[in-house]
Protein backbone atom coordinates (compact mmCIF):
# COMPACT_ATOMS: atom_id res chain seq x y z
CA UNK A 1 0.00 0.00 0.00
CA UNK A 2 0.75 3.25 -1.09
CA UNK A 3 1.83 5.96 1.93
CA UNK A 4 3.30 9.50 1.71
CA UNK A 5 5.86 10.02 4.17
CA UNK A 6 6.68 13.58 4.01
CA UNK A 7 7.48 16.32 2.26
CA UNK A 8 10.75 18.76 1.72
CA UNK A 9 10.24 22.52 0.78
CA UNK A 10 12.34 23.71 -2.39
CA UNK A 11 12.99 27.61 -2.32
CA UNK A 12 14.73 29.45 -4.78
CA UNK A 13 17.44 31.79 -3.53
CA UNK A 14 19.43 34.66 -5.84
CA UNK A 15 22.62 33.31 -4.10
CA UNK A 16 23.07 30.14 -2.01
CA UNK A 17 26.16 31.29 0.14
CA UNK A 18 24.29 34.14 0.96
CA UNK A 19 21.01 32.46 1.55
CA UNK A 20 23.04 29.41 3.87
CA UNK A 21 24.47 32.06 5.98
CA UNK A 22 20.82 33.85 6.44
CA UNK A 23 19.57 30.20 7.61
CA UNK A 24 22.52 29.03 9.66
CA UNK A 25 22.92 32.79 11.21
CA UNK A 26 19.08 33.80 11.64
CA UNK A 27 17.41 30.85 11.54
CA UNK A 28 18.97 28.08 13.39
CA UNK A 29 19.50 26.07 10.34
CA UNK A 30 22.88 24.22 9.45
CA UNK A 31 24.08 23.36 6.45
CA UNK A 32 24.78 19.25 5.88
CA UNK A 33 25.32 20.04 1.82
CA UNK A 34 26.78 22.77 -0.06
CA UNK A 35 27.28 23.49 -3.56
CA UNK A 36 27.22 26.38 -6.26
CA UNK A 37 23.38 26.27 -6.91
CA UNK A 38 22.11 23.90 -4.28
CA UNK A 39 22.05 23.40 -0.77
CA UNK A 40 20.42 21.14 2.47
CA UNK A 41 19.45 22.98 5.34
CA UNK A 42 18.68 21.29 8.40
CA UNK A 43 17.19 21.83 11.37
CA UNK A 44 15.66 19.45 14.36
CA UNK A 45 15.59 16.38 11.67
CA UNK A 46 13.73 18.70 9.15
CA UNK A 47 15.46 19.77 5.41
CA UNK A 48 14.88 22.34 3.57
CA UNK A 49 16.61 22.80 0.05
CA UNK A 50 17.44 25.81 -1.48
CA UNK A 51 18.04 26.03 -5.04
CA UNK A 52 19.85 28.96 -7.23
CA UNK A 53 17.36 31.13 -8.79
CA UNK A 54 20.41 33.00 -10.88
CA UNK A 55 19.71 33.22 -14.45
CA UNK A 56 19.48 36.88 -15.61
CA UNK A 57 19.80 36.57 -18.79
CA UNK A 58 16.37 37.07 -19.37
CA UNK A 59 16.50 40.95 -18.29
CA UNK A 60 18.20 41.69 -21.56
CA UNK A 61 15.94 39.75 -23.95
CA UNK A 62 13.50 42.04 -26.15
CA UNK A 63 11.92 39.16 -28.06
CA UNK A 64 10.37 37.48 -24.63
CA UNK A 65 6.68 37.25 -26.99
CA UNK A 66 8.57 34.97 -29.38
CA UNK A 67 10.51 33.15 -27.33
CA UNK A 68 9.63 33.13 -23.69
CA UNK A 69 11.88 32.82 -20.33
CA UNK A 70 12.13 28.68 -19.97
CA UNK A 71 15.05 27.78 -17.81
CA UNK A 72 13.28 27.18 -14.44
CA UNK A 73 15.76 29.55 -12.84
CA UNK A 74 15.39 33.06 -13.99
CA UNK A 75 15.98 35.15 -11.05
CA UNK A 76 12.38 36.65 -10.55
CA UNK A 77 11.71 33.19 -9.18
CA UNK A 78 13.54 33.85 -5.92
CA UNK A 79 11.00 35.18 -3.10
CA UNK A 80 7.70 33.89 -4.77
CA UNK A 81 7.57 29.91 -2.73
CA UNK A 82 6.47 29.58 0.49
CA UNK A 83 5.99 26.54 2.57
CA UNK A 84 4.39 25.88 6.48
CA UNK A 85 6.42 24.13 9.11
CA UNK A 86 5.03 22.40 12.11
CA UNK A 87 6.70 22.85 15.65
CA UNK A 88 6.18 22.41 18.60
CA UNK A 89 6.28 25.31 21.04
CA UNK A 90 5.63 28.04 18.71
CA UNK A 91 5.73 30.74 21.45
CA UNK A 92 9.45 30.05 21.99
CA UNK A 93 10.23 29.84 18.55
CA UNK A 94 8.83 33.08 17.59
CA UNK A 95 10.29 34.57 20.40
CA UNK A 96 13.58 33.38 18.92
CA UNK A 97 12.74 34.75 15.30
CA UNK A 98 11.78 37.97 16.93
CA UNK A 99 14.84 38.08 18.35
CA UNK A 100 16.97 37.31 15.25
CA UNK A 101 14.91 39.55 13.25
CA UNK A 102 13.19 37.73 10.79
CA UNK A 103 10.05 38.68 12.11
CA UNK A 104 9.26 41.16 8.98
CA UNK A 105 6.38 43.08 10.33
CA UNK A 106 6.30 44.87 13.80
CA UNK A 107 2.42 43.57 14.31
CA UNK A 108 3.21 40.26 13.37
CA UNK A 109 2.04 37.97 16.93
CA UNK A 110 1.23 34.14 16.96
CA UNK A 111 -2.36 33.91 15.43
CA UNK A 112 -4.42 31.50 16.66
CA UNK A 113 -6.50 30.09 13.36
CA UNK A 114 -10.09 29.00 13.00
CA UNK A 115 -8.60 25.36 11.61
CA UNK A 116 -6.88 24.49 15.05
CA UNK A 117 -3.47 26.15 14.42
CA UNK A 118 -1.24 28.24 15.74
CA UNK A 119 1.02 30.41 13.70
CA UNK A 120 3.36 33.03 12.18
CA UNK A 121 5.03 34.29 9.17
CA UNK A 122 8.70 34.89 8.34
CA UNK A 123 10.71 35.72 4.71
CA UNK A 124 13.48 34.52 4.15
CA UNK A 125 16.79 36.84 2.95
CA UNK A 126 15.22 36.29 -0.94
CA UNK A 127 11.78 36.52 0.76
CA UNK A 128 10.08 33.45 0.66
CA UNK A 129 7.23 33.25 3.22
CA UNK A 130 7.58 30.10 5.35
CA UNK A 131 5.07 30.40 7.84
CA UNK A 132 5.42 28.26 11.37
CA UNK A 133 2.29 26.13 12.89
CA UNK A 134 1.58 24.45 15.61
CA UNK A 135 -1.60 21.98 16.27
CA UNK A 136 -3.49 22.67 18.97
CA UNK A 137 -6.59 20.69 18.28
Amino acid sequence: MTKLKGSIPALPVVNIPEAVAFYEGKMGFKARHQEDRFAILTRDGLDIHLWAACDHDWRYKFWLVLRPVSTGAESFLAGTASCRIEVTGIDELYEEMKASGVIYNAETVVEDQPWGNRDFPTLDLHGNLITFFEIVN
